[in-house]
């Protein structure tokens, strides 16, 4: 009997070849899908007092503001110092919610937007007590004009472009924050030096914690205490020495 054999000349490193790329395909699958689980897991991972400075300061806050406005003489004096104090409430109360809860990324997007802006409406608001308490109506009317613009825009850029980068936003919260070096001579002719050194204490250090956010710089310990709990650690120092200052304005005036 004659046998007919069939060879097809097939390269071996092809057939090899052929055979693994869906081995590859299914690792490469799985180690995506492993990173993004990850990265995942570590968004979530937060230091366990994220939050709860700003929740423990809130109803101080409170409490001190409801005695800010009730010394404060006149009319123009309570508003300003009420709007001074309701900026201040509204960071710390939108922070306090937005870091100690775990929300859904629709909320959280939210929450992130209003927790960004209330640094320039606190920045506002924080000149606004100083201007009226302080300053001629005119050169008041002048800053309030100019910071008042800058915090809405300021807003509506964290708003409308909240996945800018660090190193763009932060300088902006600083140099509004700063607006007011060019009214020193006159806050220096009509304040207590006291006030004067409480209003540029304050701002230095809110710009230190503006570098440790931008920085990510000190961290000390992430499951606890990390460079954001430093942030927030600044800014209620910040705030208190502004009350301080603020409060002795008020002094002055009665």
């Amino acid at each position: 009997m004659l046998t007919l054999r069939w060879e097809t000349d097939v390269p071996q490193d092809r057939v090899s070849s052929s055979q693994d790329t869906p081995h590859r395909d299914n690792v490469s699958s799985l180690s995506d899908d492993v990173s993004e689980t990850l990265h995942e897991l570590a968004a979530e991972i937060k230091p366990r007092l994220r939050g709860w400075l700003h929740a423990g300061i809130l109803p101080l806050t409170v409490a001190a503001g409801i005695v800010l406005v009730s010394l404060s003489p006149g009319v123009g004096a309570k508003v300003a110092s009420a709007i001074f104090i309701l900026s201040a409430m509204l960071l710390f109360g939108v922070s306090a919610v937005y870091h100690t809860g775990t929300w859904q990324p629709r909320v959280k997007m939210l929450l992130k937007r209003f927790d960004h802006s209330n640094i320039f409406l606190l920045i506002a608001g924080s000149y606004t007590a100083f201007s009226v308490l302080l300053l001629e109506a005119g050169d008041a009317t002048v800053l309030l004009t100019l910071v008042w613009s800058g915090a809405v825009l300021g807003v509506a850029f964290r708003v409308f472009w909240l996945e800018a980068p660090r190193w763009l936003y932060v300088p902006v919260y600083i140099a509004l924050g700063w607006a007011a070096v060019f009214w020193m001579p006159q806050f220096a002719e009509r304040s207590p030096t006291s006030v004067v050194v409480l209003l540029v204490v304050g701002g230095l250090l809110y710009s230190l914690g503006a570098l440790v956010y931008a920085f990510k710089r000190p961290d000390p310990a992430p499951r606890w205490f990390g460079f954001h709990e430093i942030f927030h650690s600044f800014t209620i120092a910040a705030f208190i020495v502004h009350y301080i200052g603020v409060s002795i304005a008020v002094h002055s005036m009665r």
